[in-house]
């Protein structure tokens, strides 16, 4: 009878957490089947961005602009939802061609406040629009 009830404890407070999420979308982004970020509690999940201007294009110049452009639209979606770049805890780069190593981690580390965030990187095979890289980020708002 405990693990029953400790079951069904267990499920409501699974439940009530499902109606804490807030989704928040990119009016830009509003066609596409995703949010830009998910905030559940503290964290906020946010989606894979490219390097899109607010044109809809892609950043000239390559991997650099485009990395440099994307913590820009990062930083207008953590402010949208409470948050900012020094929240940034985790970030996952999706990179087109890894010879542009360098050049992607010297626009990452200017683009991003100190302590720098965990980080993994890998080489894919093709990117929306043909992008040269997608990250992807968890952030953790702070508390008070």
């Amino acid at each position: 009878m405990r693990l029953f009830l400790g079951l069904i404890f267990a499920f409501a407070a699974s439940a009530a957490s499902a109606a804490d999420r807030d989704f928040y979308t990119k009016p830009s982004m509003a066609d596409y089947p995703f949010s830009s970020a998910v905030v559940v509690g503290d964290t906020i999940y946010l989606s894979g961005e490219i390097g899109l201007t607010e044109d809809g294009k892609l950043a000239e110049g390559g991997v650099g602009p485009q990395t440099a452009q994307i913590f820009k639209n990062y930083e207008k979606t953590l402010a949208e939802v409470g948050s900012s770049l020094e929240d940034i805890v985790k970030c996952t780069v999706f990179l087109e061609d890894m010879a542009e190593y360098g050049d992607m981690n010297a626009a990452y580390a200017a683009a991003l406040p100190d302590p720098k965030p965990a980080r993994s990187t890998f080489g894919v095979d093709g990117l929306a629009l043909g992008a040269a890289l997608e990250i992807e980020c968890l952030a953790i708002r702070k508390t008070e």
